[in-house]
């Protein structure tokens, strides 16, 4: 193996851990911080009050992982004979690990009543920081199953129906659950207290899509010729 191929795994690997190292925080946080319900907040309220810098730390450290995952699928995807997905695919995914990085960087507003003592939902923004964490975060939350539908393309084109239906499978579950979620924050009655929860059934499903996204090409030599189970054709 040479240094080009193991830059390119080493930066693979960083999306196979951000997803479990971000998701894993964000469950500790949400069960030890007072006062705060996960059924029903968001994660990015775990960034408010005196420990949401480790949240923000969080958010910044996932998004950094995810940059390098990108890079390590434009590497990973080179001699793939899909120029779009080559180029669009890991676009998108970067647009995702910029997004978690600008969240970090800029807190949300109160919402569904955390910190205590704070209305369901404010009228207007509150801050410049908190339009920006929303409005940010938008573009992210579409990025990510962008990318999705932009591999699926891909594995069908490479005759890879299982993965291309499990990218579909991921884009309709992410951006239903998001559309639920963004609902549910507005206040709803009939989801408000279910919003924290419906909005980590969205996260979970985007990290797992592109950490197993990330193992499959640290398995596989992207370019090659592959059969329609998906796997390496045998050579004349």
């Amino acid at each position: 193996m040479n240094s080009s191929d193991r830059t390119t795994r080493r930066l693979l690997l960083c999306g196979v851990v951000a997803g479990p190292l971000f998701v894993a925080a964000f469950l500790v946080q949400g069960a030890v911080r007072a006062h705060y319900d996960s059924l029903r907040h968001p994660v990015s309220s775990l960034a408010l009050g005196e420990y949401g810098w480790v949240q923000a730390v969080n958010f910044v450290v996932a998004g950094l992982l995810t940059l390098a995952l990108a890079a390590g699928l434009r590497r990973a995807l080179k001699a793939s004979a899909q120029p779009r997905a080559t180029v669009w695919g890991p676009v998108l995914v970067g647009a995702w690990g910029a997004m978690l990085i600008c969240a970090g960087v800029f807190t949300t507003d109160p919402v569904s009543g955390y910190p205590p003592g704070t209305p369901g939902l404010a009228t207007g923004y509150g801050s410049v920081h908190a339009a920006l964490h929303d409005y940010l975060s938008l573009m992210g939350f579409v990025a990510l199953p962008a990318a999705c539908v932009v591999f699926a393309v891909r594995f069908l084109r490479e005759r890879e129906r299982g993965w291309a239906a499990y990218s579909i499978a991921s884009a309709t579950g992410f951006g239903g659950a998001f559309v639920l979620a963004t609902i549910a924050f507005s206040q709803n009655p009939a989801l408000v207290a279910y919003g924290g929860l419906i909005q980590r059934t969205a996260v979970t499903i985007g990290w797992a899509w592109l950490a197993l996204l990330a193992l499959r090409l640290l398995t596989s030599r992207p370019g090659e010729p592959r059969s329609r189970a998906g796997r390496p054709r045998p050579q004349s």
